[in-house]
């Protein structure tokens, strides 16, 4: 216990000081915060989460200078998704992971899930927000709502229409469950070996100096009633995030979550090693009916993953949630297909890992890209995916234990990527809205786009990698990364926490 409350006031100190040593001042107080760009626009454009060509017919502009107001149908959508989200974690993370591993580490995977979802929702009140979603520099916010200071029932947060806003507090809520669900995910990669103090420590540092910088260069901004002419527009999107000021789409977290949390995933499992057995003995799935029930809870929390990102309940919240449903769908129907070609007989593991990947691969494309661009993706992710948990599995030689690159980082990749190519209005997408305009921007060019997706690709997997690598080393060295050999053939549940998941 001492070494866990160690670990975590030494990465509580690193996350609150040298971090941020070149922070900005803290902006002027405004009525409406500076909200999120769920999805990143063209330099002058916001996302085309707020109308997409010729999928989604604008919403009325607000009169110039009328004073935001929320929107209640707005707030109201946003308290459900942000529940759905939560309801993705725990229990839809947790039975999903819980069902992959053997018996007597079940309880172990559960509390992981449980207590970093818990651990990530109070640190995110006492800095991430302010970390995240303030106005600082390119790749870090400000320390100005430290304890979600000045935040009130009457704060207000941009949505992507001009004088649009929700509560600031169900905004708050709505991002800090994508944080905690996002430490979560990587669990899965060192599942059944690491210490339950390590994981806590690891999570802390990687939330800190991972998560937050990565929130904050794609999706701060500071909303669309800055952007009044071409001058305040510049002026506007010099304050917002660096992979925003670049143009990198992301509607609801293919860089941020699913890359991100992969390629933690799989440094810790390099670090942490291999399992006792493993290549040697059996490690299947103890419960596929967990498995299926914790997938299906996942597909359902995702429609207020996706379409909660929209912030509002409008035609673009319904064109993700649409794409979530039927990419998912066509996934697990291609991962099952080749599959069942491949080995002779389908498999729920299959149908359950296909739409997880489509799912995953959806997820930045979900408000860009057209009904075909989304099958087409989510067949994809479900080909390229089921190669990603065996082939290169095997190229890496990690003990991915539940397959969180395979899926997450691969199907992650993928999507980012191929938002590029199926947010051309040539190809059904929505292109990019510009703001200035209040129109889809002209001129959308695909191969511009692939190379920025590209870029946000490449500095979420450097980032992740860095600042795993540090941390994973620095909780090994304070605390020790692994459970002893004889703990973990007895089984985490007993060994880790004293309980039984099954008492039979």
């Amino acid at each position: 216990m001492r070494k866990l409350l160690s670990a975590l006031a030494l990465a509580g100190a690193m996350s609150l000081g040298i971090a941020w040593a070149e922070e900005v001042a803290t902006p002027p107080a405004a009525t409406v915060v500076a909200a999120p760009a769920v999805a990143a626009p063209a330099t002058v454009a916001a996302p085309a989460a707020e109308a997409p060509s010729a999928v989604v017919a604008p919403a009325p502009a607000a009169a110039a200078g009328a004073a935001p107001t929320i929107n209640k149908g707005d707030n109201a959508w946003l308290f459900v998704a942000t529940a759905f989200v939560i309801l993705m974690s725990i229990p839809g993370l947790a039975l999903f992971y819980g069902g992959l591993v053997r018996s007597k580490n079940m309880l172990s995977l559960l509390m992981q899930v449980f207590v970093v979802f818990s651990l990530i929702s109070v640190l995110w009140v006492v800095y991430g927000y302010s970390v995240a979603f303030t106005e600082g520099n390119a790749f870090f916010g400000s320390f100005s709502k430290l304890f979600l200071k000045g935040v009130t029932p009457d704060s207000m947060a941009a949505t992507f229409s001009k004088g649009v806003a929700v509560s600031e507090f169900i905004y708050i809520v709505f991002q800090g469950a994508f944080a905690a669900i996002t430490c979560g995910l990587i669990l899965g990669a060192f599942a059944e070996r690491a210490r339950f103090a390590a994981v806590l420590a690891f999570v802390v540092i990687w939330f800190s100096f991972s998560y937050l910088p990565m929130a904050h260069m794609v999706w701060y901004w500071t909303g669309p009633d800055a952007y009044t002419s071409q001058a305040a527009a510049d002026a506007a999107t010099a304050t917002a995030g660096w992979l925003f000021q670049k143009g990198a789409l992301d509607f609801a977290g293919g860089t941020v979550v699913h890359i991100n949390a992969a390629v933690a995933g799989l440094v810790g499992a390099y670090f942490v090693g291999k399992r006792v057995g493993y290549g040697k003995e059996a490690m299947t799935p103890h419960s596929l009916t967990m498995t299926m029930i914790g997938t299906s809870l996942l597909w359902f929390g995702w429609f207020g993953f996706n379409a909660g990102s929209a912030l509002e309940a409008n035609g673009v919240a319904a064109l993700a949630f649409i794409n979530t449903w039927v990419a998912t769908a066509v996934a697990a129907l291609a991962w099952m297909t080749v599959e069942w070609a491949w080995k002779g007989r389908p498999s729920m593991l299959g149908a359950a890992s296909g739409a997880v990947a489509g799912l995953v691969a959806i997820t930045p494309a979900c408000g860009f890209v057209g009904i075909g661009g989304a099958m087409a993706i989510g067949g994809l992710a479900g080909v390229v995916c089921l190669w990603g948990v065996h082939g290169l599995k095997r190229l890496l030689g990690a003990d991915d234990a539940l397959d969180v690159f395979g899926v997450h980082g691969v199907g992650g990749i993928l999507g980012a990527i191929l938002t590029g190519v199926f947010a051309s209005p040539d190809l059904g997408g929505t292109g990019i809205w510009d703001n200035v305009a209040n129109k889809a921007a002209e001129g959308y060019s695909i191969a511009s786009q692939v190379w920025i997706q590209t870029q946000g690709v490449l500095v979420t997997v450097l980032l992740s990698a860095c600042v795993s690598a540090i941390a994973f080393k620095l909780v090994d060295l304070v605390i020790g990364l692994r459970v002893a050999e004889d703990e973990e053939r007895e089984g985490l549940d007993l060994t880790s926490h004293g309980e039984k998941a099954y008492n039979l």
